[in-house]
């Protein structure tokens, strides 16, 4: 605005040049061309910034859990009691349902009673066979009872243990297959758990962009839900192989989540910065002009403009690197060139650049 107005005073003044110059009986023209020759153009303009600036990548993939596991029925059995439903929290080894172990019960406490029966016959055998008054193979027979017997009490205690279903690892119970009163046999799904405090996401790269990428290349994601909000995450494995159905390797990006913002499923935009460059100097990318294969700018001096060959390096969104042809100290038009040329007299506004570290 303040350049806007000062650009109104000049054409005022130039009015008034011009007709101050008109004496009676006398008609002279000034040209418009060379009016406006000589008018400052009003711009925009910002000085270089030194800050960090990285080279990015772009790609798209879904994000996933990289811990999801079914629970299955270990024996089988009618569900009798739910304990947890879609969404709960769980810890590995927690009770999610119970079945109807009464039969498994009883086959257990059978077990067990045969189990003390012999063993207790293996002890007052023990006296006699210290005394010789029994046969070595009989009390060994009784040894070999007894340990059969403990196993089969070991395993009918423990599928009376397996009427619980218990959870295979922490974390959300994504699915529940299982209904109350439905009749399960052993093996059948009953439930799936998913952690969610670390995501993540497999990205595929073209082959041309692999000595580009090295694991622990830091990246951040959007997802369509939370616009304008970014998370980050980190390249951690790269596939040393090349899918040869479409050329491209496999990078895959861990995602650390645990506020539980980000959830299996969503579709995500990465931006993977796998080169730095520190303190570089930048400028607006609005400021380089490009023409030919040839990258410059308008520097600002004494109230004129002088075209610069620069040259650029990593470019961002918002921001160019400048390897050469220009100082930090100089002064660029960032608004306003389109009218410009070498010499052209501009009124300048000045426009702080924020600077940009990646």
């Amino acid at each position: 605005m303040k350049a806007t107005n000062s650009l109104i005073a000049v054409l005022a003044l130039t009015s008034i040049a011009v007709l101050s110059g008109c004496g009676t009986g006398q008609a002279s023209i000034t040209d418009e061309a060379e009016v406006r020759a000589a008018m400052p153009v009003p711009v925009e303009t910002a000085a270089p910034v030194r800050a960090d600036i990285f080279a990015t990548y772009h790609a798209t993939s879904t994000i996933e859990s990289d811990v999801d596991a079914p629970v299955l029925a270990r024996v089988g059995g009618e569900v009798v009691e739910l304990l947890v439903e879609e969404g709960d929290v769980v810890a590995a080894g927690q009770v999610l349902a119970r079945l109807d172990g009464e039969r498994l019960r009883l086959e257990m406490l059978s077990a067990r009673a045969d189990l003390e029966r012999v063993s207790g016959e293996l002890q007052r055998y023990e006296d006699l066979a210290a005394r010789g008054l029994v046969s070595e193979a009989m009390y060994d027979g009784l040894k070999y009872d007894v340990e059969a017997l403990k196993a089969r009490y070991d395993l009918a205690r423990l599928n009376y243990e397996y009427s619980a279903i218990r959870a295979t690892i922490g974390g959300v119970v994504s699915a529940r297959e299982i209904k109350l009163g439905e009749n399960l046999t052993a093996n059948s799904a009953a439930f799936r758990i998913t952690d969610t405090r670390e995501l993540v996401a497999y990205l595929q790269i073209p082959q041309a962009e692999l000595a580009k990428f090295a694991t622990g290349h830091s990246a951040n994601l959007e997802v369509d839900s939370m616009p304008g909000i970014t998370f980050d995450a980190t390249i951690a494995r790269i596939s040393p192989t090349i899918d040869t159905r479409n050329g491209t390797f496999k990078a895959t990006a861990v995602i650390a989540n645990e506020d539980g913002d980000l959830v299996p499923g969503m579709f995500a935009r990465f931006t993977i910065a796998y080169e730095k460059h520190a303190d570089a100097l930048l400028v607006p990318s609005i400021a380089v002009i490009e023409e030919d294969d040839e990258q410059s700018v308008y520097v600002v001096s004494d109230g004129a403009v002088t075209r610069r060959t620069v040259e650029t390096g990593i470019a961002s969104d918002q921001h160019v690197e400048i390897l050469s042809g220009l100082g930090e100290n100089e002064e660029i038009v960032v608004i306003g060139h389109s009218g410009l040329r070498d010499g052209s007299k501009v009124l300048a506004s000045n426009k702080p650049v924020d600077s940009f570290t990646g």
